[in-house]
């Protein structure tokens, strides 16, 4: 059995996504599963030994130039020439689920009642049913199992293998690492500028714990915010950049990472590291908490139909609750 899946962005969204490949291959030993996914983010599923072929995209340049989406659909139907048994929309955008009926004929996806773009649900053969405001990593798993015929079950994934995986490149952040001491990941950045917690509490966090902390950053404005973050305190150092490859080597290594809800936090989880998500206008339904993998949240109500990003509550969480659940999560 071909079975493509259709995930295409954004970082923590393909990895709670990936979850489901290790279950799916246990059920059906012998499916090939081919991935679906935007150019910038190949990199997290490579070296997965559950997917058979990634395979990229563009569609997110089309916003700048609308004349490649020519080019995009080519490349898609020549995708579609692998005959695929099933295609899985994962996302449930309307961008997601053309791209799945260009690949084949047999398609499924969420119900109308399930996604934000109902619209993409007309494009679907078979409809899965689970509310947009649920668990967003059981809604993974259902989305990729029901349609084959099974369920994943919480105390599945609660029991997961670490399913990212990498090569072990040294891309200058070995540097960085204590070899005979305790190595933390502060994640600083995020997709809204609302979503992040404030540097200064992250350079008292760094204090606090005495550790070797290393920064993670994905734009120049990280970069410099980090920067000036290592001028603060001798306990913190700048990572150089990184590709995604080894961020996942970095992450593999590490005590601890503490970080804001967004995809380099997420992969902790996904290669069973522990792990502090800091919370403010997001759900923190978007995650599984777990022994070591856990979650602070500012005291705002947070609709996940209709997200706030003018929600700067995450200001007001106290830097003691996140040093004192590092304390206890340390080795």
């Amino acid at each position: 059995m071909k079975v493509a899946i259709v995930k295409l962005s954004a970082l923590g969204d393909i990895v709670h996504a990936m979850v489901g490949l290790q279950f799916i291959k246990a059920q059906v030993p012998l499916i090939e599963i081919d991935w679906v996914v935007e150019e910038r983010y190949a990199e997290i599923l490579k070296y997965n030994p559950d997917i058979n072929n990634v395979l990229t995209v563009d569609l997110k340049s089309l916003k700048r130039q609308r004349s490649g989406i020519f080019k995009q659909i080519k490349k898609i139907r020549r995708y579609a020439d692998h005959e695929y048994d099933l295609v899985i929309d994962a996302q449930g955008l309307i961008k997601s689920a053309i791209t799945a009926r260009l690949l084949g004929n047999h398609i499924a996806g969420f119900d109308a009642h399930s996604i934000r773009e109902k619209s993409a649900a007309w494009l679907y053969d078979v409809k899965i049913s689970c509310a947009y405001d649920e668990n967003t990593i059981d809604r993974n798993a259902m989305v990729l199992s029901k349609p084959l015929g099974f369920t994943i079950s919480r105390e599945q994934i609660g029991n997961k293998k670490p399913f990212l995986f990498f090569s072990e490149n040294d891309d200058g952040w070995h540097e960085c690492f204590v070899k005979d001491g305790v190595n933390i990941i502060f994640v600083i950045g995020s997709t809204w500028p609302s979503r992040n917690y404030p540097a200064e509490k992250f350079v008292k966090i760094a204090e606090a714990l005495q550790e070797n902390c290393l920064v993670v950053w994905g734009s120049e404005q990280e970069k410099a915010l980090a920067d000036w973050m290592a001028l603060q305190s001798r306990h913190i150092r700048v990572v150089p950049r990184m590709d995604l490859n080894n961020l996942k080597a970095l992450i593999a290594k590490a005590d601890l990472l503490i970080g804001n809800d967004t995809g380099p936090t997420h992969m902790a989880w996904g290669l069973n590291r522990p792990s502090i998500t800091i919370f403010g206008p997001t759900p923190v339904s978007r995650v599984y908490q777990t022994d070591i993998n856990k979650v602070v949240k500012s005291p705002s109500d947070v609709n996940p139909l209709k997200l706030n990003k003018q929600d700067y509550s995450i200001k007001e969480i106290d830097e003691r609750d996140i040093i004192d659940m590092a304390m206890l999560l340390l080795p």
